[in-house]
This record gives structure tokens, sequence and C-alpha cells, in this order.
């Protein structure tokens, strides 16, 4: 099979392009190597270098291809509102440059780079009122220390759990926005043209190669990178939100697994599904147990919070594993132990998947 890897040079997409040649496949990728995600690094090695908005060139790139997995995005929750049209660019327009090439050249199945942020806050039952939705938390709670979302309905506390694909999608940053807006995207392309597309719903991707000293990188890149300058890890809020961390070899396997398979999916939709570790730990734990691993020094929980952020969003990759077989294989102590030694990529700014 011969694959389309936009974003080839990022983070996950090399990480894509490796295991797919591994497998047997040939990858090739496609990444604009923009100096705000790959500065000088040596491994932002691609195939082609083009823009995924340049929809000659990505035409071009699509010759003798079987498949697309479009990894090319800008990522994170961002700086500030300021950088919403370049996330509206690169994200939506650059999706719909390429799904627009694939009808034209007869490409007919892609996976998409999905993210669990578009569910917003993930699943809440109250004792009372059984399962409900929080609406986005207030700043003057967070700014007095109240993390966690109350019902909305009776204000008592909630108990999270695993968000499920059938969910409805609240997202609550342009980030979000413009990750649905993907699927949108590519569920009208499947409809039009009777294509088979799959969003896999990444949640917390790390591991090596991530990008350091950047505001649109993970946490577990803002903390690597705290540890690599001898500087503790500053935990927002309490370290208690929960989160769903999946190395990146895992998140890998499960594109060249959904792609391989890819042609057994239904046509005309986009079907989407959870893509995580399975086991939720807290932003805490997972500080300080990157930081033992490295050697310190230790996390330091610091009180300050972010307004888009969500306080849980842990899901359920059930449905993935069912359907494709697929299974992570990098333990969370594992995958953390090596992520605290491994190189990061440069990156200073704007950052590819």
């Amino acid at each position: 099979m011969r694959v389309l890897v936009t974003g080839g040079a990022g983070f996950i997409g090399s990480h894509v392009a490796e295991a797919l040649r591994a497998a047997g496949h040939t990858a090739v990728t496609l990444d604009a190597l923009l100096p705000q995600a790959h500065g000088d690094d040596p491994r932002a090695e691609v195939d082609l270098v083009c823009d995924v908005r340049d929809g000659g060139a990505v035409e071009r790139a699509l010759d003798g291809v079987d498949a697309v997995c479009h990894q090319a995005a800008m990522v994170g929750l961002g700086a500030d509102f300021g950088d919403a049209p370049d996330y509206v660019g690169c994200n939506d327009l650059g999706t719909a440059t390429l799904l627009a090439a694939m009808a034209r050249r007869g490409v007919r199945r892609i996976v998409l780079a999905g993210s669990m942020v578009v569910y917003g806050e993930g699943a809440y039952t109250c004792a009372g009122h059984g399962p409900v939705r929080p609406g986005p938390r207030r700043e003057a709670d967070l700014a007095a220390g109240r993390f966690e979302p109350p019902c909305p309905h009776c204000g008592a506390p909630l108990a999270p759990g695993l968000v499920g694909e059938d969910a409805p999608a609240d997202p609550r940053n342009v980030y979000a926005a413009t990750k649905l807006a993907q699927e949108h995207l590519c569920a009208a392309w499947a409809r039009a043209v009777g294509g088979r597309a799959v969003s896999l719903r990444y949640h917390n991707v790390y591991g090596p190669g991530m990008p350091r000293d950047t505001p649109y990188a993970g946490v577990a890149s803002f903390f690597r990178s705290a540890l690599a300058r001898g500087e503790s890890p500053r935990v927002f809020e309490d370290g208690r939100q929960r989160r769903d961390f999946v190395h990146v070899r895992d998140v890998a396997g499960a594109n060249v697994a959904v792609l391989e398979a890819l042609a057994e999916q239904p046509e005309g939709v986009l079907s989407a599904f959870n893509t995580g570790s399975g086991t939720p730990h807290t932003v805490g734990e997972m500080a300080r147990v990157l930081a033992g691993a490295h050697g310190g020094p230790d996390p330091v929980v610091t009180g300050e919070y972010r307004l888009g952020d969500v306080r849980h969003i842990t899901a359920s990759s059930e449905r993935l594993r069912e359907v494709f077989g697929w299974r992570p294989g990098v333990g969370f102590e594992e995958g953390m132990t090596e992520f605290a030694r491994a190189d990061l990529r440069s990156g200073i700014g704007v950052s590819a998947l």
C-alpha cells in the first residue's frame, strides 16, 4: 500500500511513516517544514516539501497513492484568540484543499488525526441526576481554586468517567473547533465521493521527538522541557485533572492498523475512534513519574489555570480495539521512563503533529 502522510516530518507523522515502512508499506511524506515547527531539526526530512494548502502540489503528491494519513495540523491550545486565523487556515483550509485534491485524483481513503478535544469536558455522573454535561468552568471559580465542575442542575460534586465516541461534541477553544470542523469536512467528502474516512481521536500523545519550548505543545512536552532546563515542572490547578497519556508508537500503530483495514470500512461516512491507553492518570501523577525518572527536580503545583482547558477528559478506546484489533503496548511507567531521557525536537512556535 502506498500512503501519503501529510505532516510527515512532524512528531506523530514521522512515527506513522516509520511504522508504515516497518509494516512493508510505502510512506510518501509531505510537510511544509515550517521553521516555527521544526527549527533546524536534522530529522525533518520528507519526500515532498510543500504546504498542504497548495492544491496543485498536493494533487501531484497523490500520484499512485492508495490512501492518505492526514497528520498535518497546527496543534495545542495556542497563546490567545489571535491564533484563530492560523488555526483555521492550517487545519480547516488545509484539510479542505487536501480533500478536494483527493476527489480530483480519485483517492478514496483517508485517516484523519482527530482529537479528544472535540468532546469538551469528559463524561460525568451526578449522584442525584445521573449522567450530566457540565458547562464551561467560570473564571471566578478557577481563580478561587474551585477546579471541579459542579452538576449543572444541583451544584453537587460530580464523578468523572470515560466518554464514548457517541457523546455530543462540545469544542471549547479554537483548536477544538478546527478539529471538529476537520471531521465534518471529511464526512462531507466521504458522502460526496463515496469515500472511506476514519478519525482517530488522539488523547494526550507523548514520546520521543516531541517539540520543545513552544506554547503549542502538550503538557508532557512542557514538563519534559522544564526538566531539561533543570527546572521544576509547573503543574496547573491542583494537579488532579485526569488525562489519558498514550505513547506515540502506539498511536502510530493505530494508524497502521486502520489504514490496513480501511478498505473494509463503510463508504460514504466518517467513523470516529478514541485513541488512548485506556488507563487514566492525573497530570500531577504524570509530572511526578516523569520528574522521578529524569532525576528531578520535583514538580511544583501552582494553582495556575488556562481558560479553555477542561478538567477531566478520558475516553474508552474499546471501539478501536474491537473493530481493528489494535492494542496499546507501551505502559505508563515504561513510556514515561523512556520519555524522561528521550530527545526532543526544536520547535519555536507553530507545532505540527
